[in-house]
């Protein structure tokens, strides 16, 4: 699909849901930007260690373990809102109007039954390794340097659940645009071409006037 994608906005209650949500996703795309960031520089010093004084980092494939979740999974939600994740975009392409909203519904349903069910097993998994009548409130740790595992657990249901917000609000918008009929509905990813856009910006600036 050509252009660029786009989430627009108005003053209704979906739209004020949906610019509430991005600031938490973003602030968990950070915190993967973040992850990543420092197993970059984690990596650097292993090796500096390794090959200069024959000691690289204690626990490094520890670290590696403990923060691949948030790598993984944090930035998902923040992705999915502007449609930047893997789609079938030769598909959805040729779709238009009410059946284009209707795939795109369908598929965020679907999405979100598998994501929520997801969410309920990895509370589940996080509530086995967390006990805080032990040290450091873990039943478990990594193997080389006893990591609790417990805090990386966490990640991966905190992030579905801000997922299922975000699909949520994604099934809210494509459902109404199915049953109005609309062009260009709020709080869900268009494909917009550069015309479109820049006559969308002209729009929203005229609005501020």
């Amino acid at each position: 699909m050509a252009g660029s994608a786009a989430v627009l906005e108005d003053s209704s209650v979906l739209s004020k849901l949906d610019r509430a949500l991005l600031p938490i996703e973003r602030f968990c795309a950070l915190l993967s930007g973040l992850a990543i960031f420092s197993l970059m520089f984690l990596a650097a010093y292993s090796v500096t260690g390794r090959k200069f004084f024959a000691s690289p980092l204690a626990g490094y494939v520890d670290y590696i373990e403990a923060a691949m979740p948030i790598i993984a999974i944090m930035g998902v939600s923040y992705v999915q809102r502007d449609g930047t994740n893997i789609r079938m975009d030769m598909l959805v392409g040729a779709l238009k109007g009410r059946l284009l909203w209707l795939f795109e519904l369908i598929s965020v349903l679907l999405m979100l039954l598998l994501i929520v069910a997801l969410t309920w097993g990895a509370w589940e998994h996080f509530d086995r390794s967390f006990d805080c009548a032990r040290p450091l409130c873990s039943r478990d740790s990594s193997i080389d340097i006893g990591i609790p595992i417990w805090p990386s657990k966490l990640v991966v249901p905190v992030a579905f659940f801000v997922l299922s917000l975000r699909l949520t609000l994604q099934a809210w918008g494509y459902g109404r645009a199915l049953v109005l009929g609309l062009d260009n509905p709020v709080a869900v990813p268009l494909n917009l071409t550069v015309a479109e856009q820049a006559m969308h910006e002209a729009e929203m600036l005229e609005g501020a006037d």
